[in-house]
């Protein structure tokens, strides 16, 4: 058995995807034992438009051994407390997804429900106010919660805005520290063993590369799991109509804002990433309605600050591999799928596929067990993502264009029509599994954010005395309010702690 175990990696393609890989593999296995080998090219560019993170990117870094603060700085960071939505519900509304928790549990019902039987009995306080996250970004002023314990921003959560390419150049000198080797290359030709698993890449420079195990990082080309194993796509199109982005980089105008904004547009929408340095914009949208150019002139009138990028444009297909593990290969990041970066969780995705595969993995015979199960689980989140992602779609009111009015009306997928009924009739969240990424606040969020609320409290809440409660939940919000305004500013923040170099 000691005999069959993995000697050698291949890590086909760098960007972040694949210097996250390399960071991954050398913490958790010990080089004596598992030689990591990266090979990319100059010659391909990298997309680098990833800049959004969720909060679990921070236990990632920590995991690493990487030390937060320096991270930050080296990549030009700022913070990230949620995401604002502007004009999804209808146009001129706007509401917020925060990290971390929404108040506290009252007794034995959890808060929005007891929020939910307050507000049907007169309080008149959006759910939103009494989220820390929520908060500390409408008043763009910020603290790590660790550092206040005890506080009304204990429970908060947060995440960063980042330099997608600085960040795969701090993975790398992380990696090739820890002994990952990067050999310069365009992979050129893939041979295979007789049994279908991958064998060796050659370069363009005829320089032939052997492993027990290879990870596909080249993009949406998939050169080894798409091209060579011919591992099928399966295709979200009739779910998710968006299928191209255009991104372009601006200077900053003001102070960042401690948020993503994702704002409507008529056949799509565009985001906004402040980072230390500059920002990240772009235009997601259905190439059914509207053209690149006319997209590009539309980002470029919205944008704030002056570009310094030229734009550029992505064409993508929602979706994911059949199999993101097949035989000796496993794919990651736009290799393996792509989900639009609404809910900014395409990094998230390359970390927890890694989690995964190291619980699952294998020796040089890659037991198709293994594979078998490690993919359903895999897919289960990319699922569980994509619905989330749809939800966002099928609950707007707009019918003024006709993507919107698709976007209505779109089909959905049986589990998340009976989530959405399920909340509706009962208030209660039906999950599918103990693992999932979008937890209540999430969901609790998305729904008041769109408009859908319960017909009903749940009757836990009838213990509570509906005067005290009214008054507690009143006093919570002034309290929250006047410690959020006494913390530092987001940019006062940044600057005495983490400043970017």
């Amino acid at each position: 058995m000691q005999n069959n175990e993995i000697k050698k990696i291949i890590i086909a393609g760098g960007g972040t995807a694949g210097w996250l890989a390399a960071a991954l593999f050398s913490t958790h296995i010990p080089k004596e034992r598992l030689e990591i080998v990266l090979i990319e090219s100059d010659e391909i560019g990298t997309i680098g438009v990833g800049e959004s993170t969720i909060p679990p990117f921070l236990g990632l870094l920590r995991n690493l051994g990487i030390n937060e603060q320096d991270f930050i700085k080296k990549c030009h960071a700022s913070f990230k407390l949620g995401i604002k939505f502007d004009d999804w519900h209808k146009i001129g509304e706007s509401y917020f997804h925060p990290f971390g928790q929404i108040g506290a549990n009252i007794g034995n019902t959890d808060f929005y429900n007891a929020w939910l039987y307050a507000t049907q009995n007169g309080l008149d306080i959006p759910l939103q106010d009494f989220s820390p996250s929520s908060v500390m970004a409408r008043e763009n002023r910020f603290m790590l919660p660790i550092m206040a314990q005890g506080s009304p921003i204990n429970n908060a959560a947060f995440a960063l805005h980042l330099d997608a390419k600085l960040a795969a150049k701090y993975l790398r000198t992380h990696s090739e520290s820890q002994g990952v080797k990067r050999i310069e290359g365009l992979i050129e030709r893939v041979e295979k063993h007789e049994n279908g698993f991958i064998k060796s890449l050659t370069t363009k420079r005829g320089e032939v590369l052997d492993a027990d195990f290879f990870v596909d990082c080249t993009g949406f080309r998939a050169l080894l799991i798409g091209d060579s194993l011919g591992v099928g796509y399966i295709s979200w199109e009739n779910e998710l109509l968006c299928n191209r982005a255009i991104a372009v980089q601006t200077e900053n105008t003001d102070i960042p804002d401690a948020y993503t904004t994702s704002a409507a547009q008529d056949f799509g929408w565009r985001w906004r990433i402040p980072l230390q340095s500059r920002s990240g914009n772009g235009y997601v949208f259905s190439s059914q309605f509207i053209s690149d150019d006319e997209a590009t002139a539309k980002l470029l009138s919205q944008v704030q600050g002056k570009p310094i990028t030229d734009p550029m444009v992505v064409p993508f297909q929602s979706g994911m591999r059949k199999e993101i593990w097949s035989k000796n290969v496993l794919s990651l990041g736009l290799a393996s799928g792509f989900i639009e970066p609404l809910e900014s969780t395409a990094i998230h995705l390359v970390y927890r596929t890694l989690d995964f595969f190291f619980r699952y993995f294998p020796d040089k015979n890659c037991d198709a067990v293994l594979a078998n199960d490690f993919n359903r689980r895999i897919a289960n989140d990319y699922i569980e993502i994509k619905d989330f992602i749809v939800a966002h779609y099928c609950l707007t009111e707009r019918e003024d264009t006709e993507f919107w009015r698709w976007c209505k009306n779109q089909p959905i997928t049986q589990d998340l029509r009976n989530k959405i009924e399920v909340f509706k009739k009962s208030s209660a969240l039906r999950e599918t599994g103990p693992e999932e990424l979008f937890r209540a606040p999430s969901w609790y969020s998305i729904f008041e954010g769109m408009g859908v609320r319960p017909k009903r409290y749940n009757f836990l809440a009838d213990a509570l005395e509906l005067e005290e409660l009214v008054q507690f939940l009143g006093k919570i919000k002034p309290e929250l309010d006047n410690y959020v305004r006494k913390l530092p500013t987001l940019k006062q923040f940044i600057n005495e702690n983490c400043k970017a170099q």
